[in-house]
């Protein structure tokens, strides 16, 4: 059996054979009638390559690999092994080293701090998520409603056993994480740290595992399983993915064959000095294979909905996180890194010719063009793109004092006037809760109960601003501390009223969100958006309106950011009717000081804001207030 062809071999050396992870790697097979595992790795500046493991006591001699071609594939079937055996790939080099690497296309690693690969068979599983697959296909993205919960699986909730990183194990993290996400109405899970990383530190940033799912929570098929449950409760799952770089992790892909294999060997071009991390080489054919061909594995062999590229704009500049001399000008003089950009290009038109209704979301903290638009109309082709803009005016308004918010006031408004010009998601992230940042809650200004009332205002403006939504994990009932991978979430909250609140309006939030159509409809254009009026700049009040095509059912957004309670407050109406109170942030069920707005309020035909119209109502210190008009 030729289990490795020429034709693999070539599509390989093109760059263009996207399921290369079924030929590389550690494959469970038969030859003749002898039972055992196919092992392959590309290594070609190697002078010879074995493969050791348990089977045959770590001898480095015991197994050599053929090299296949030109290519640089080392291959070859080694009998009696099976599913569960350790192993790894011995690479003498040219110099007259020998390395230890870890397979980078192994589909399962030991548990850390141990570093072999584990031989496994991904096939077996039994999936019955055909339903949730199918109608992603059929669903228009852009039209529907997507509000992400970002979490972070071995710091969401220990396990209560006792054992010392009391990780719950995929499966049993399913059962649990399926009912939260069902009461708050999510949409979707964004898992960060998936894919293998020897540090708990890195948050799964620095991988060397592409192909396999971390072995803290268990096995592949727990993944699976992981996967499968939240599809059949209507839920989609989102991967944090990591094209940008990897470690310097001795058993990981930094030189794999004794030379710059994966990353570039011009430290300018190979290396982020501030990360210290490795930079994939992206006019390297194989090396792209690679990254594109994980891509598409997660998406085929995990059922994962989407995936979210992190550090995008570390990918696009030559001289991102350098000094002058640390960078290497492309061949036009620019900044620009055109092989990386050819790269995403690629990468995103093969997600969208699969057809799966797969999404690609871009961490881009830049104004790079063009980030969402197709790659036939000359943008990168991303799904999404984080609005980092957006983040970054929303949280240093609400942390300014109610005093000085007036003179900034239109960092609120501003994010409006590009609104169109991606399709965006709104982040508040766990970059947003680290590294003395402060939780969201505590970047608030005020009393402890000002802090709660700041931020159901804020999040009544997220929520109801044009985008997609994302929140980290804690961030829905007010997590007072910063978020740290070495501790569950403050969950003991729960039992205080104001994070009871909290946790009870973010939810409502949710489902409000959810139900009209108007929230979410309508993202990229001003058709879905109207201000009516964003200019009330001494008393920090905004207010606008969210549409869908219909033009029936508008949301009406009103947002008092002062302390100050605004008796008979004005707003100008189009239509002569009533309009109906769907949330009122100062409700005492969600830790409010109780001040009431009528469920129902008469449209007098009284001039305001350059309309015909207009309701009056009493606005709360710190209040949100949504209507149906």
């Amino acid at each position: 059996m030729v289990f490795i062809s020429e034709d693999d071999q070539y599509l390989f050396g093109q760059g263009t054979h996207y399921e290369i992870y079924k030929k590389l790697g550690a494959h469970v097979t038969t030859q003749g009638d002898k039972s055992g595992v196919y092992f392959a790795v590309w290594a070609p500046n190697a002078k010879k390559v074995s493969v050791v493991g348990d089977f045959n006591g770590w001898n480095e001699e015991a197994n050599p690999l053929t090299k296949l071609g030109d290519g640089g594939i080392y291959a070859g079937f080694v009998e009696d092994v099976s599913v569960g055996s350790l192993y790894k790939y011995v690479i003498f080099t040219q110099s007259g080293d020998i390395l230890y690497k870890a397979d980078p296309y192994a589909n399962m690693a030991q548990f850390r701090p141990e570093t072999a690969s584990v031989v496994t068979d991904i096939s077996g599983y039994l999936w019955s998520d055909e339903e949730w697959m199918e109608e992603r296909k059929k669903t228009d993205i852009y039209k529907s409603p997507l509000a992400i919960y970002e979490c972070h699986i071995g710091s969401w909730m220990k396990h209560p056993d006792g054992t010392v990183d009391g990780f719950y194990n995929y499966r049993e993290f399913a059962d649990r994480i399926v009912g939260y996400l069902k009461e708050m109405q999510y949409t979707h899970v964004e898992l960060l740290g998936i894919a293998e990383h020897p540090f708990d530190g890195s948050w799964g940033y620095q991988v060397t595992g592409y192909y396999a799912p971390t072995s803290r929570y268990g096995t592949p098929e727990d993944f699976m399983y992981l996967i499968n449950t939240l599809h059949k409760n209507k839920i989609g799952v989102i991967l944090d993915w990591v094209p940008a770089h990897f470690p310097r992790d001795a058993h990981g892909l930094a030189e794999f064959d004794g030379t710059c294999l994966y990353e570039h060997p011009d430290k300018r071009l190979g290396e982020h000095p501030d990360w210290g991390t490795k930079i994939f080489n992206y006019s390297k054919n194989e090396v792209k294979n690679f990254l594109i061909a994980n891509a598409l594995y997660w998406l085929k062999e995990y059922h994962i909905d989407g995936l979210r590229v992190d550090a995008v704009a570390s990918m696009l500049y030559l001289n991102y996180g350098k000094q002058d001399g640390q960078w290497v000008p492309n061949k036009y003089g620019g900044y620009e890194n055109l092989d990386a950009i050819e790269f995403l290009k690629h990468l995103n038109s093969i997600i969208e010719k699969q057809g799966s209704g797969a999404m690609v979301i871009a961490e881009e903290s830049t104004a790079w063009p063009n980030v969402t638009k197709s790659v036939e109309e000359g943008g990168l082709g991303f799904t999404f793109k984080w609005n980092m803009g957006w983040m970054h005016d929303f949280c240093e308004y609400m942390k300014l004092d109610p005093l000085f918010r007036k003179n900034n006031h239109y960092k609120m408004t501003f994010a409006m006037s590009y609104n169109n010009a991606e399709d965006y998601v709104l982040p508040l992230s766990h970059d947003e809760v680290v590294h003395l940042k402060c939780s969201m809650v505590q970047k608030m200004p005020g009393y402890t109960i000002d802090k709660y009332a700041n931020l159901r205002a804020g999040y009544t403006y997220m929520f109801c601003h044009s985008g997609k939504k994302l929140l980290f994990m804690g961030q829905d009932f007010g997590q007072e501390r910063e978020w740290s991978e070495a501790r569950e979430l403050d969950w003991y909250l729960l039992n205080e009223p104001l994070n009871r609140g909290m946790k009870n309006y973010v939810r409502d939030l949710l489902a409000l969100y959810r139900k009209y159509p108007a929230l979410y409809s309508i993202d990229n254009d001003w058709q879905g958006f109207e201000w009516i009026n964003a200019d009330d700049v001494d008393r920090s009040i905004y207010s606008f309106l969210r549409k869908d095509e219909s033009g029936k059912n508008k949301i009406l957004v009103v947002l008092n950011m002062t302390p100050v309670l605004r008796e008979d407050y004005r707003v100008g109406i189009c239509e002569a009717k009533k309009v109906k109170l769907l949330l009122n942030s100062d409700s005492t069920e969600y830790g409010g000081q109780g001040h009431l707005i009528p469920k129902e309020i008469p449209v007098e035909k009284i001039p305001c804001d350059f309309r015909e119209y207009s309701i009056s109502f009493d606005l709360p210190a710190y209040g949100a207030a949504v209507f149906l008009v």
